[in-house]
C-alpha cells in the first residue's frame, strides 16, 4: 500500500519500520520541522514536505502522527477525496477527519512507543473507519505489522486508552516515586527491577485480582503504620499509599 506519513515523532518513527518492513511503499512524509521530515523521509527514499499543500494526493492511505492536542484544535489542513485517511489517537474520535476525505478512520497503536529503541516492542493495533471498506482496508493493513489485531470504535477505544493510562502512566509514575526515594535514602532502584518484572509477567497466565500481595489486602496494621512512618517526609507517596491500601482494602478480591 502506498502511505503517506504526517508526523515525525515516536508513534510516526516506529509505524514506519513496521510498514515498510511488511513491504508497504512510503511515498512521503510530512513535519511541521523540515528537517526532521527531510531525515525521517531520507530512511525511507521518500518525499518529504512541510506544508500541508504540498502533500502528495495520489496515495492510498494518510496516517496522521499528530498529537490529541494538534487534533483537536484543527492543525490537520488536509483535503482528500475518497482515499483513506487516519489518526493514531486513542482518546480522540473518527470523526474528527470527517471533514478531511469521505474515507476515514483510526490506527492506534495500544502500546508505549519510543523511536529511540533498537527493538520494537509487540504493538496490538485497534482499528475503525466510517465504512465497511475502510475497516477491511485498515485490518489487512494492521495485520501485516501486528499479531493483535482489534476492531474499537470511538468508546471502547477510548475505554482502552484510560486502562492503557492507569497500567503504563500511573505505574511509571510510582516507579518514578520509588526511584527518587531510593536515590534520597541511598538505596539501589536496581533491586526492584526482578520484582517490576515478576509482577508483569505473571499477569500473562493469571488474573491480577488472584495474584495481589502486601500489607493491605492482609490487613497488616502494624506494616501500614510503619511505611506511613518513613513516609512522614514524603507526601506524594504517603498520599498514594493511603489511597492504594484503601482502596486494595475495600475491594472485593476473589
Amino acid at each position: 500500500m502506498q502511505i503517506v506519513m504526517i508526523g515525525t515523532g515516536n508513534v510516526a518513527t516506529v509505524l514506519l519500520k513496521k510498514l515498510k518492513g511488511a513491504g508497504h511503499t512510503i511515498v512521503q512524509v510530512y513535519g511541521r520541522n523540515p528537517s526532521a521530515a527531510a531525515a525521517l523521509a531520507a530512511q525511507y527514499n521518500a518525499l518529504h514536505c512541510s506544508q500541508w499543500k504540498d502533500i502528495d494526493a495520489s496515495a492510498a492511505l494518510y496516517i496522521i502522527a499528530l498529537s490529541d492536542t494538534a487534533l483537536l484544535n484543527g492543525e490537520v489542513q488536509l483535503q482528500l477525496q475518497q482515499q483513506l485517511v487516519v489518526h493514531t489517537a486513542g482518546a480522540v474520535s473518527k470523526n474528527i477527519l470527517q471533514g478531511v476525505s469521505a474515507s476515514y478512520g483510526v490506527l492506534y497503536p495500544y502500546q508505549s512507543i519510543r523511536k529511540e529503541l533498537d527493538n520494537i516492542p509487540p504493538i496490538p493495533l485497534l482499528v475503525d473507519a466510517n465504512t465497511e471498506d475502510g475497516k477491511n482496508h485498515l485490518l489487512a493493513l494492521a495485520t501485516s505489522i501486528s499479531d493483535q489485531v482489534s476492531l474499537a470504535g470511538d468508546e471502547e477505544r477510548a475505554r482502552y486508552h484510560l486502562c492503557a493510562v492507569m497500567v503504563n502512566n500511573f505505574t511509571n509514575y510510582l516507579c518514578t516515586l520509588a526511584e527518587a526515594y531510593c536515590k534520597k535514602h541511598g538505596l539501589q532502584f536496581t533491586n526492584l527491577l526482578p520484582l517490576i518484572r515478576e509482577t508483569a509477567e505473571r499477569l500473562a497466565t493469571a488474573s491480577p485480582a488472584t495474584v495481589q500481595t502486601g500489607p493491605a489486602i492482609r490487613h497488616d496494621e502494624p506494616t501500614l503504620q510503619r511505611h506511613l512512618q518513613l513516609l512522614q517526609q514524603e507526601p506524594a507517596m504517603a498520599e498514594l499509599y493511603q489511597v492504594f491500601s484503601k482502596q486494595i482494602m475495600a475491594y472485593p478480591w476473589p
